[in-house]
């Protein structure tokens, strides 16, 4: 007699329905597991049988074979220990309702406790559209299964929580959705209320979060780009469920989650080291897991130092922050991650920091320079939309008893703005002002007849690129609607293309 049971399996963030088919029959007592299961599934077969006779049930006497259909699939983890262990249940009679219409997943303890494991909020979902009624997963993990609506998730604590509930003696309750009491990051957001001076950087980078723009911080020393560079998350825009959702499930696969935390709530913000490799930036593995340039999804990806990164590192972005997703090949297979990131990056204008400053003499060679500012390569400082200078602020603005505006201030104008930009894209693709593609520029940025000639002079005198051309309309887009203006004007591209003219002043000097 063959039972069955359901389960998921996944792939990066692709996830199929897995049937897992057990049979037993007479011969020399063995437990074979097929269907390409991995090292980790083949290891169910211990902790399946430990977890059954700890718990007080027979295990079947003769020669077991389990398999994991699709066939044809490879299967990974140890998210079928539970699966396994149901139609096992079911075959001895342990269990005799139905359970066609759930699904299980979770990895068994020798004890028989049900342990938590990755990528449920992508399972549930994929469940949900299946068609299950029911899926049982791990404790640990039902708060964040508890997200989707439409599906009756049950967080089981171990095999006994399964048996009473599937003989009527103590029913589990599907699980409710608690909002994430702490800080999604853990840790205090400073505020820009603290920043003396520095007006034109915090304009720049009010822009580039009200648009979702690339920004380039570049300034001497103690300058205070790292500083402005770390604000941003306090005024970044509040996430829709949507993109939270989309986080969440990059965080779930990679195992970043917090403890008992549903979703990502808040813009990610992630700042690696500048040792940090390749495949650690873009993602690897022999099954590819997201890198850092996905875990910033939806949020902001800051390069402090960016010369300092190796010119491979940097050079893996330039194809994802353009198309906001990154493809991961191996010979296991394919994995897409997305990555519509916010791309913040900080860096010195030469070695000893002080070339064009004009506060310190740089000791540099002028070949030391251009080797410096080489690293970033001019394909890269194309995708960036705004480029602006932090000078050295004085002693005046230091000393200065005045309030600084606070990020509750500078946030309400950047959610406005973004209002504004979800109204226009509600019926397209697009999410904000920066991801408008170059066919559709022309169709969202209107501009009056000024504005139109003053772009022209510009792209002749300054010799801009096609990408460049669209980068300062796309600007100038955000910048008329935190100015609450339907039309682009002359100021709009005014201020817009000083945000493009920093190359010429260091990378063509």
């Amino acid at each position: 007699m063959v039972c069955c049971s359901n389960s998921m399996g996944i792939f990066g963030l692709q996830t199929f329905k897995v049937k897992v088919e057990a049979d037993v029959s007479d011969g020399f007592p063995s437990f074979d597991i097929v269907g390409l299961p991995d090292t980790a599934v083949k290891e169910s077969r211990n902790r399946v049988r430990s977890a059954m006779k700890n718990n007080g049930f027979d295990f079947p006497d003769g020669k077991i074979t389990v398999n994991l259909a699709p066939a044809d699939v490879r299967k990974e983890g140890s998210v079928y220990d539970l699966p396994i262990l149901m139609a096992l249940l079911k075959y001895s009679g342990v269990i005799r309702k139905d359970i066609c219409d759930s699904v299980f997943v979770g990895e068994l303890s020798l004890s028989g406790g049900i342990c938590g494991i990755h990528g449920i909020l992508p399972m549930v979902i994929q469940a949900k559209e299946y068609g299950f009624k029911n899926i049982f997963i791990p404790f640990e993990n039902q708060n964040e299964g508890a997200v989707i609506e439409g599906i009756n998730v049950f967080g089981v604590r171990n095999i006994d929580d399964i048996f009473r509930h599937f003989n009527g003696k103590t029913p589990l309750q599907p699980a409710v959705y608690e909002p994430f009491s702490g800080n999604d990051k853990g840790i205090f957001i400073p505020d820009f209320c603290q920043v003396k001076g520095q007006f034109a950087a915090k304009r720049a980078v009010e822009i580039a979060a009200a648009g979702m723009h690339n920004l380039l911080l570049i300034g001497s020393p103690g300058s205070g780009k790292s500083m402005i560079a770390k604000r941003i998350p306090s005024i970044l825009p509040d996430m829709t469920f949507e993109e939270s959702v989309e986080t969440t499930k990059i965080y779930s696969v990679a195992g970043k989650l917090a403890e008992k935390q549903g979703l990502v709530t808040a813009r990610p913000f992630r700042s690696p080291h500048h040792t940090i490799s390749m495949a650690g930036l873009s993602g690897g593995g022999t099954i590819p897991k997201p890198g850092e340039v996905s875990l910033a999804h939806n949020g902001v990806l800051f390069l402090d130092e960016l010369p300092e990164f190796s010119k491979s590192s940097l050079e893996v972005l330039r194809q994802p922050i353009e198309d906001g997703k990154i493809t991961l090949s191996r010979v296991s297979g394919t994995i897409a991650y997305p990555c519509n990131i916010m791309l913040v990056v900080a860096m010195n204008p030469c070695p000893c920091g002080y070339f064009g400053s004009g506060q310190k003499k740089c000791i540099c060679t002028k070949k030391k320079v251009m080797n410096y500012l080489g690293k970033v390569s001019g394909p890269l400082l194309d995708r960036i939309d705004i480029q602006v200078e932090v000078s050295p602020v004085d002693f005046k603005s230091l000393n200065s008893q005045q309030q600084s505006e606070t990020s509750a201030e500078i946030k309400n104008r950047v959610n406005n703005a973004r209002l504004m930009q979800t109204q226009r894209f509600k019926d397209t693709p697009f999410t904000c002002n920066a991801k408008i593609s170059a066919g559709m520029v022309n169709q969202y940025c209107v501009m009056d007849n000024n504005a139109k000639n003053m772009l022209e002079k510009v792209f002749d005198v300054l010799g801009l690129s096609a990408r460049a051309y669209d980068k300062i309309l796309k600007v100038a887009r955000t910048i008329a609607d935190l100015d609450n203006s339907d039309i682009i004007r002359q100021h709009h591209i005014a201020e817009a293309v000083q945000y493009r003219n920093l190359d010429k002043k260091y990378w063509q000097n």
